[in-house]
Protein backbone atom coordinates (compact mmCIF):
# COMPACT_ATOMS: atom_id res chain seq x y z
CA UNK A 1 0.00 0.00 0.00
CA UNK A 2 1.43 3.52 -0.49
CA UNK A 3 2.24 5.74 2.70
CA UNK A 4 2.17 8.98 2.93
CA UNK A 5 5.75 10.23 4.31
CA UNK A 6 5.16 11.42 7.92
CA UNK A 7 5.89 15.08 8.64
CA UNK A 8 9.40 16.09 10.27
CA UNK A 9 8.89 16.11 13.93
CA UNK A 10 8.13 19.97 15.35
CA UNK A 11 10.89 21.79 17.07
CA UNK A 12 9.40 24.06 19.64
CA UNK A 13 11.80 27.19 20.20
CA UNK A 14 10.96 27.11 23.83
CA UNK A 15 13.61 24.35 24.51
CA UNK A 16 16.69 22.60 25.31
CA UNK A 17 18.74 19.55 24.82
CA UNK A 18 16.28 17.34 26.52
CA UNK A 19 13.13 18.34 24.73
CA UNK A 20 14.94 16.41 21.68
CA UNK A 21 15.90 13.06 23.43
CA UNK A 22 18.77 11.72 24.87
CA UNK A 23 19.90 8.64 22.88
CA UNK A 24 22.15 5.84 24.40
CA UNK A 25 24.50 4.38 21.67
CA UNK A 26 25.73 0.83 22.55
CA UNK A 27 28.13 0.21 19.83
CA UNK A 28 31.45 0.05 18.54
CA UNK A 29 34.19 -2.41 19.58
CA UNK A 30 38.37 -2.53 19.59
CA UNK A 31 39.20 -2.90 16.06
CA UNK A 32 35.65 -1.62 14.55
CA UNK A 33 34.83 2.42 15.79
CA UNK A 34 33.90 3.93 12.63
CA UNK A 35 30.02 2.70 12.96
CA UNK A 36 29.66 3.99 16.62
CA UNK A 37 30.76 7.27 15.55
CA UNK A 38 28.57 7.81 11.95
CA UNK A 39 25.63 6.61 13.92
CA UNK A 40 26.15 9.00 16.39
CA UNK A 41 27.04 11.73 14.51
CA UNK A 42 23.95 10.97 12.15
CA UNK A 43 21.14 11.36 15.35
CA UNK A 44 22.93 14.70 15.92
CA UNK A 45 22.59 15.68 12.30
CA UNK A 46 18.87 14.80 11.83
CA UNK A 47 18.31 16.61 15.33
CA UNK A 48 18.71 14.59 18.55
CA UNK A 49 19.67 16.94 21.51
CA UNK A 50 21.87 14.92 22.87
CA UNK A 51 24.03 11.34 22.54
CA UNK A 52 25.82 9.08 25.10
CA UNK A 53 27.94 6.81 23.32
CA UNK A 54 28.80 3.90 25.17
CA UNK A 55 31.63 1.60 24.14
CA UNK A 56 35.56 0.65 23.84
CA UNK A 57 38.41 3.04 24.68
CA UNK A 58 39.59 2.62 21.09
CA UNK A 59 35.91 4.03 20.16
CA UNK A 60 35.59 6.62 22.18
CA UNK A 61 39.22 8.08 21.40
CA UNK A 62 37.99 8.25 17.97
CA UNK A 63 34.72 9.65 18.80
CA UNK A 64 36.22 12.15 20.53
CA UNK A 65 38.00 13.64 17.78
CA UNK A 66 35.75 13.43 15.34
CA UNK A 67 33.06 14.72 17.01
CA UNK A 68 33.00 16.82 20.22
CA UNK A 69 29.76 17.11 20.61
CA UNK A 70 29.00 13.33 21.22
CA UNK A 71 29.11 12.24 25.01
CA UNK A 72 31.58 9.41 25.66
CA UNK A 73 30.69 6.83 28.49
CA UNK A 74 32.73 3.29 29.52
CA UNK A 75 30.67 -0.05 28.85
CA UNK A 76 30.43 -0.20 32.82
CA UNK A 77 28.12 3.12 32.66
CA UNK A 78 25.02 1.21 30.44
CA UNK A 79 23.03 0.01 32.52
CA UNK A 80 23.45 3.49 35.08
CA UNK A 81 22.45 5.51 31.57
CA UNK A 82 19.72 3.34 30.72
CA UNK A 83 17.58 4.88 33.67
CA UNK A 84 18.49 8.61 32.20
CA UNK A 85 17.83 7.74 28.46
CA UNK A 86 14.91 8.03 25.99
CA UNK A 87 15.82 5.79 22.81
CA UNK A 88 18.81 3.13 23.21
CA UNK A 89 20.54 2.63 19.47
CA UNK A 90 22.72 -0.78 19.55
CA UNK A 91 24.77 -2.91 17.68
CA UNK A 92 26.81 -0.91 15.23
CA UNK A 93 30.27 -1.99 14.86
CA UNK A 94 29.18 -4.25 18.33
CA UNK A 95 30.53 -7.45 17.24
CA UNK A 96 29.56 -10.98 18.30
CA UNK A 97 32.12 -11.63 21.06
CA UNK A 98 31.53 -12.82 24.16
CA UNK A 99 31.50 -9.75 26.13
CA UNK A 100 29.43 -8.08 23.36
CA UNK A 101 26.77 -10.67 23.25
CA UNK A 102 26.72 -9.80 26.99
CA UNK A 103 26.62 -6.46 26.72
CA UNK A 104 24.02 -6.71 24.32
CA UNK A 105 21.37 -8.85 26.73
CA UNK A 106 21.96 -6.73 29.67
CA UNK A 107 21.45 -3.44 27.96
CA UNK A 108 18.13 -4.79 26.04
CA UNK A 109 17.07 -6.07 29.65
CA UNK A 110 17.65 -3.12 31.76
CA UNK A 111 16.22 -0.95 29.08
CA UNK A 112 12.65 -2.71 28.29
CA UNK A 113 10.48 0.75 28.43
CA UNK A 114 12.95 2.66 25.77
CA UNK A 115 12.18 2.97 21.99
CA UNK A 116 15.02 0.62 20.47
CA UNK A 117 16.90 0.70 16.78
CA UNK A 118 18.98 -2.64 16.69
CA UNK A 119 21.36 -2.86 13.88
CA UNK A 120 24.50 -4.71 12.16
CA UNK A 121 25.80 -7.34 15.05
CA UNK A 122 22.94 -6.29 17.47
CA UNK A 123 20.78 -8.35 14.75
CA UNK A 124 23.35 -10.76 14.50
CA UNK A 125 23.88 -11.57 18.85
CA UNK A 126 19.77 -11.76 18.43
CA UNK A 127 19.58 -14.48 15.78
CA UNK A 128 21.66 -16.59 18.24
CA UNK A 129 19.91 -15.98 21.26
CA UNK A 130 16.31 -15.82 22.52
CA UNK A 131 16.39 -12.46 24.06
CA UNK A 132 13.05 -10.48 25.23
CA UNK A 133 13.02 -7.16 22.92
CA UNK A 134 11.42 -3.90 24.09
CA UNK A 135 7.89 -3.27 22.85
CA UNK A 136 9.02 0.04 20.86
CA UNK A 137 11.84 -1.65 18.73
CA UNK A 138 13.13 -1.51 14.93
CA UNK A 139 15.34 -3.70 13.51
CA UNK A 140 17.48 -2.96 10.56
CA UNK A 141 18.67 -6.28 8.60
CA UNK A 142 20.09 -6.00 4.97
CA UNK A 143 19.10 -9.32 3.19
CA UNK A 144 21.42 -11.87 4.42
CA UNK A 145 21.09 -10.30 8.23
CA UNK A 146 17.33 -11.11 7.66
CA UNK A 147 18.25 -14.59 6.78
CA UNK A 148 20.18 -15.20 9.91
CA UNK A 149 17.10 -13.88 11.72
CA UNK A 150 14.37 -15.72 10.06
CA UNK A 151 16.89 -18.82 10.44
CA UNK A 152 16.77 -19.48 6.05
CA UNK A 153 18.34 -18.81 3.26
CA UNK A 154 19.53 -15.64 2.12
CA UNK A 155 17.65 -16.90 -1.81
CA UNK A 156 14.74 -16.98 -0.12
CA UNK A 157 14.28 -13.37 1.33
CA UNK A 158 15.84 -11.91 -1.76
CA UNK A 159 12.60 -13.85 -3.53
CA UNK A 160 10.22 -12.91 -1.68
CA UNK A 161 11.78 -9.74 0.63
CA UNK A 162 8.16 -8.69 1.39
CA UNK A 163 6.91 -11.28 2.66
CA UNK A 164 10.53 -11.80 4.55
CA UNK A 165 9.98 -8.85 6.37
CA UNK A 166 6.47 -9.39 7.56
CA UNK A 167 7.75 -12.94 9.21
CA UNK A 168 10.47 -10.73 10.91
CA UNK A 169 8.10 -8.51 11.83
CA UNK A 170 5.59 -11.22 13.39
CA UNK A 171 8.59 -13.36 14.86
CA UNK A 172 10.17 -10.30 16.77
CA UNK A 173 6.70 -8.01 17.42
CA UNK A 174 8.94 -5.29 15.71
CA UNK A 175 8.88 -2.92 13.08
CA UNK A 176 11.44 -3.94 10.26
CA UNK A 177 13.65 -2.11 7.81
CA UNK A 178 14.90 -4.10 5.49
CA UNK A 179 17.60 -2.71 3.67
CA UNK A 180 17.58 -2.91 -0.48
CA UNK A 181 17.74 -0.81 -3.43
CA UNK A 182 14.19 -0.13 -2.89
CA UNK A 183 14.37 -0.20 0.95
CA UNK A 184 10.78 -2.17 2.42
CA UNK A 185 9.66 -0.62 6.10
CA UNK A 186 6.85 -3.20 7.53
CA UNK A 187 4.92 -3.12 10.89
CA UNK A 188 3.93 -5.88 12.88
CA UNK A 189 0.44 -4.74 11.84
CA UNK A 190 0.84 -5.18 8.03
CA UNK A 191 2.02 -2.09 7.21
CA UNK A 192 3.90 -1.65 4.10
CA UNK A 193 6.13 0.80 3.01
CA UNK A 194 8.42 0.97 -0.18
CA UNK A 195 10.69 3.56 0.05
CA UNK A 196 11.80 5.47 -3.52
CA UNK A 197 14.83 7.76 -2.75
CA UNK A 198 18.82 6.66 -2.57
CA UNK A 199 20.79 4.93 -5.31
CA UNK A 200 24.09 3.29 -5.63
CA UNK A 201 26.37 5.40 -3.84
CA UNK A 202 24.63 4.23 -0.64
CA UNK A 203 25.95 0.79 -1.43
CA UNK A 204 29.41 1.46 0.80
CA UNK A 205 30.34 0.40 4.40
CA UNK A 206 28.80 3.04 7.07
CA UNK A 207 25.61 3.58 5.61
CA UNK A 208 23.44 1.30 7.42
CA UNK A 209 25.22 3.46 10.65
CA UNK A 210 23.95 6.00 9.50
CA UNK A 211 19.97 4.98 8.62
CA UNK A 212 19.98 3.52 12.38
CA UNK A 213 21.57 6.80 13.52
CA UNK A 214 18.60 8.98 11.59
CA UNK A 215 15.93 6.83 13.04
CA UNK A 216 17.25 6.91 16.32
CA UNK A 217 17.35 10.66 15.92
CA UNK A 218 13.59 10.74 15.22
CA UNK A 219 12.75 8.53 17.68
CA UNK A 220 14.61 10.72 20.08
CA UNK A 221 12.16 13.71 19.20
CA UNK A 222 8.74 11.82 19.90
CA UNK A 223 8.03 9.95 16.43
CA UNK A 224 7.07 6.83 17.01
CA UNK A 225 8.54 3.98 15.76
CA UNK A 226 6.98 3.15 12.27
CA UNK A 227 7.14 6.96 10.79
CA UNK A 228 10.53 7.55 12.55
CA UNK A 229 11.40 4.77 10.21
CA UNK A 230 9.86 5.83 7.11
CA UNK A 231 11.34 9.07 7.26
CA UNK A 232 14.36 7.78 8.23
CA UNK A 233 14.74 5.89 5.54
CA UNK A 234 13.23 8.29 3.44
CA UNK A 235 15.64 11.44 4.22
CA UNK A 236 18.73 8.93 4.38
CA UNK A 237 17.62 7.63 0.63
CA UNK A 238 17.32 11.71 -0.29
CA UNK A 239 20.64 12.37 1.23
CA UNK A 240 22.37 9.88 -0.70
CA UNK A 241 20.81 11.31 -3.93
CA UNK A 242 21.62 14.83 -3.10
CA UNK A 243 25.30 13.60 -2.37
CA UNK A 244 25.50 11.68 -5.95
CA UNK A 245 24.35 15.02 -7.69
CA UNK A 246 27.31 16.47 -6.79
CA UNK A 247 29.99 13.84 -6.40
CA UNK A 248 29.16 11.30 -8.08
CA UNK A 249 27.72 7.57 -7.17
CA UNK A 250 31.69 6.44 -7.07
CA UNK A 251 32.54 9.22 -4.89
CA UNK A 252 30.10 9.29 -1.71
CA UNK A 253 31.29 8.36 1.43
CA UNK A 254 29.05 7.48 4.40
CA UNK A 255 30.25 10.68 6.05
CA UNK A 256 29.29 12.82 3.07
CA UNK A 257 25.34 10.85 3.63
CA UNK A 258 25.91 12.66 6.75
CA UNK A 259 26.82 16.17 6.03
CA UNK A 260 23.67 16.08 3.43
CA UNK A 261 21.42 15.50 5.91
CA UNK A 262 20.27 19.03 6.10
CA UNK A 263 20.00 19.17 2.63
CA UNK A 264 17.47 16.90 2.56
CA UNK A 265 15.57 18.21 5.07
CA UNK A 266 15.34 20.94 3.42
CA UNK A 267 14.55 19.23 -0.11
CA UNK A 268 11.80 17.48 2.43
CA UNK A 269 10.23 20.78 3.66
CA UNK A 270 10.22 22.43 0.00
CA UNK A 271 8.32 19.43 -1.55
CA UNK A 272 5.46 20.11 1.72
CA UNK A 273 5.43 23.82 0.86
CA UNK A 274 5.10 23.17 -3.29
CA UNK A 275 2.28 20.78 -2.40
CA UNK A 276 0.10 22.18 0.26
CA UNK A 277 0.10 25.06 -1.94
CA UNK A 278 -1.79 23.00 -5.41
CA UNK A 279 -3.45 21.01 -2.71
CA UNK A 280 -1.62 17.86 -3.06
CA UNK A 281 -1.26 15.52 -0.16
Amino acid sequence: MDYNIPNLPFRDENSNKGTFGKILNVSGSEYMTGAACLSSIAALKIGAGYVELASHENVLRAAATLAPEIVLAPTEKILELTKTSTVLLIGCGLSTSEKATKIFKETISSSINLPTVIDADGLNILSQNKIELPENVVLTPHPKEASRLLHTTLDKVLQSPEEAALEICKTYNCVTVLKLHRTIVASQYGTIYHNKTGNSALAKAGSGDVLAGMIAGLLAQHMNIFDASVLGVYLHGLAGDLAKNDLTAYGVLASDTIRYIPYAIKTLCLHCIINKAYGIR
